[in-house]
């Protein structure tokens, strides 16, 4: 009998759509640490207990395993033998590493030129379909939905609404480690499927309907409550670059440094609106400057070494928490995303070139006397 961890379908089987005889396709996703920042908070004069999920440790590197792991379990369980996708890297490489698992085939759309090489070469190395397009990713994303009208294949993006009931359980699993809801959750908002699947998750453990459940239209079946009756207020951030929330409507030529996010026309458009108001959230926006010096931040003060995107949700939080609309007192949860290795010609362009000298005792002393005076 199976006694280890074996992934998140398996760890909430009751609240997901899976039935006996379902396939699961499994990494072992989930359970990601919920780390507590210490030295952040101090670092900006904020009394404040600040979180974040670190989503950058599931099995490929994303929160998009999470959604992945459902996906393809149905896609098997529908007996379907191959998967599509369009992505600005992560999905892919969540695409690829699953349909290797299942032994079926994946393709995968992305921007030519705009996807960070980490990413790209998980998607290589997991054997997917590679094609690149010269378009944005919402092209991408049109195409992809073009395409599954007349091809057998099943769409693994998050309009397949199997993707939001995995990626809902990092919400469970927050609740499950804190004992409560946080007063405040912050997430990057690019598609808005993840700012939506979390909702969903507090929803559901708090007992309440969401009209911003696709999957069950507001009267969940796997509803079941749980040991908080709570729910958070829902922060979403955007790279300015590409913030459709913040200006009402479709952008269509994002540009920002945070490829991940760079989407003009999200998915869950409608749904993310919905979490604003029932959580009585707001949508807010970041520079590139911001969002990177929140990445390096992160990683020089607590030593979490994220992806750009990722950090737009700290980034966010230090903003809104400069400008008095999170109240001193608060437990607030960021997610991050992805991990830093996704992207790291970004990293490695921002932080300090190594020191060349002689290989010899006298050279490397000088170097540490110099970095450690004052």
């Amino acid at each position: 009998m199976t006694t280890h961890y074996t992934g998140l379908i398996e760890r909430y089987r009751s609240r997901l759509p899976v039935g006996e005889k379902t396939p699961i396709i499994s990494l072992g996703e989930g359970a990601t640490p919920l780390i507590e920042l210490v030295n952040l908070p101090k670092r900006i004069g904020k009394n404040v207990r600040l979180l974040v999920k670190f989503e950058g440790l599931n099995p490929t590197g994303s929160f998009k395993d999470r959604g992945m792991t459902m996906a393809v379990t149905k896609a098997v369980e529908a007996g379907s033998k191959a998967i599509i996708c369009a992505s600005t890297g992560n999905t892919s490489a969540a695409a690829a590493a699953y349909a290797a698992r299942a032994g079926i085939t994946s393709f995968v759309l992305i921007p030519e030129g705009k996807i960070a090489l980490g990413k790209l070469s998980q998607a290589m190395m997991h054997g997917s379909v590679v094609i690149q397009i010269k378009g944005n990713f919402d092209a991408g994303m049109r195409l992809v939905q073009e395409v599954a009208e007349s091809m057998p294949v099943t769409i693994v993006n998050s309009i397949n609404p199997f993707r939001l009931q995995g990626q809902k359980t990092a919400a469970f699993e927050i609740v499950e480690e804190l004992g409560r809801a946080p007063d405040f959750h912050a997430l990057p908002v690019g598609n808005a499927g993840n700012i939506t699947a979390h909702w969903i998750g507090y929803s559901e453990y708090a007992g309440q309907n969401t009209k911003a459940c696709v999957f069950c239209q507001g009267a969940c079946a796997y509803q079941q409550g749980g040991g908080s009756a709570k729910r958070p207020v829902m922060l979403g951030y955007q790279a300015a670059g590409a913030a459709p929330f913040l200006r009402g409507a479709m952008v269509d030529n994002p540009e920002t440094v945070a490829t991940a996010i760079r989407i003009g026309h999200p998915m869950s458009w409608k749904q993310a609106w919905t979490v604003k108001e029932e959580s009585g959230g707001w949508f807010d926006e970041c520079s590139d400057e911001e969002i990177l010096a929140a990445q390096a931040l992160l990683a020089r003060t607590e030593g979490v070494f994220c992806e750009p995107a990722s950090a737009t949700s700290v980034a966010g939080v230090l903003k809104s928490l400069a400008q008095g609309r999170i109240p001193e007192g608060a437990t607030i949860v960021c997610t991050l995303t992805g991990h830093g290795l996704k992207d790291p010609d970004t990293a490695i362009a921002q932080s300090t070139r190594p020191v060349t000298v002689e290989a010899s005792r006298e050279a490397i002393e000088q170097v540490i006397t110099r970095n450690m005076a004052g």
